[in-house]
């Protein structure tokens, strides 16, 4: 243990000595919290509508003014064809045009339901389709009053989440991704620069355990770990108003958990690099298919059963699922007992690989 504690003098002392890395554990997270929660939004909004009006009767008029009214749609006013309209769209100057067919007043009034025609710009297809769907449920609800009747009726309690703000869904998710970032690419390069430098070799030949020396290089970045998690808390209450609904203890022993899972990756990706480049392409090969598969952007159940599998390796699906249970529904440890002990699992094998596959000369 005396070993340990010069070993770790030595990571702080290198921390403290580099001008850059300091700046980064507290400016990313800034950046991040501040200015991600909105731009990753998948609520789309400002959708450019032309409207073609072959009807020109009151009862167009009002439609048209029902989506004009709309806070999703941005209303580019009406053309005289459907071929203008579907020029602004071939010019990215809209994304939708509405056609109201001639006869569309005197269908509703004989019971019959007109037919409108909604085209849409299908580059982007998100923006597309979701602004066709918000138009449909319009022209549903406009020529159906009894269903907007019946509608009003039902009424909707959201337990958790009630203003269904999508910041609070992202935050959680975006301490996952600065732990993963931050504990998993710092120890990578950690290793592999003082292979570049020939430092390492004088580890190598002094009388330090292989636990010793991969520990000396964990701890600091709990410590990080530890660090950038009260930085997301203090930044989330005070710009976001957003406060964990469960015990922090338990965000801080999840995120410990996370941050020992991909400290021991980065230390086993540096194990078998030899250049920060071969380190940084290994980390980001797996750090892209690990965000994309735990669940954090879309739900995993939505999934193939074959690529869902692989969930059950991904320590971040367990870590997101876990941080939003505590965080926006306020559970106990009960409720995440199960990601607890996966996370613990894996944590403990990826720390016994690191241990494993670091080859000292002595």
């Amino acid at each position: 243990m005396a070993y340990l504690r010069f070993l770790l003098q030595k990571e702080f002392l290198q921390i403290r000595r580099n001008s850059f890395l300091p700046r980064l554990i507290i400016i990313f997270p800034i950046v991040i919290m501040c200015v991600t929660p909105f731009v990753m939004n998948q609520e789309v909004k400002h959708i450019v509508v032309d409207v073609v009006d072959n009807d020109k009767t009151t009862s167009s008029r009002l439609l048209t003014k029902t989506i004009e009214a709309s806070s999703y749609f941005v209303y580019n006013g009406q053309k005289p064809t459907y071929s203008s309209a579907l020029k602004d769209i071939e010019q990215s100057k809209a994304d939708i045009a509405v056609v109201i067919p001639k006869g569309y007043s005197s269908d509703r009034a004989e019971g019959k339901t007109p037919q409108i025609l909604i085209a849409a710009n299908a580059v982007n297809g998100t923006k597309g389709s979701i602004g066709s769907g918000y138009l449909s449920q319009i022209f549903t609800t406009y020529a159906n009053p009894t269903a907007t009747a019946l509608q009003s009726q039902i009424s909707v309690l959201n337990l958790y989440n009630k203003h269904q703000n999508y910041k609070v869904y992202m935050i959680p998710a975006l301490m996952a991704i600065l732990i993963l970032l931050m504990c998993g690419f710092l120890p990578a390069l950690n290793i592999v620069g003082e292979k570049e430098k020939g430092t390492i070799e004088q580890i190598n030949v002094t009388p330090i355990s292989k636990w010793t020396f991969i520990l000396s290089k964990l701890i600091p970045y709990w410590i990080i770990a530890f660090l950038v998690m009260t930085e997301c808390f203090a930044l989330s209450w005070m710009v976001f108003g957003i406060t964990s609904q469960g015990s922090l203890l338990l965000v801080y022993l999840l995120a410990m958990l996370l941050a020992l899972v991909f400290s021991s990756f980065g230390l086993i990706v540096s194990n078998y690099s030899d250049t920060m480049q071969q380190a940084i392409f290994v980390m980001w090969f797996f750090v892209v298919i690990l965000l994309l598969l735990s669940g954090l952007f879309t739900p995993t159940a939505s999934m193939p059963e074959w690529i869902y599998t692989t969930t059950y390796v991904n320590p971040m699906h367990y870590f997101i699922d876990a941080i939003r249970t505590v965080f926006i529904r306020g559970g106990t440890f009960q409720s995440i007992s199960r990601q607890v002990l996966a996370l613990s699992v894996i944590a403990a094998t990826m720390s016994a690989w690191a241990v494993i596959s670091y080859k000292k000369n002595s």
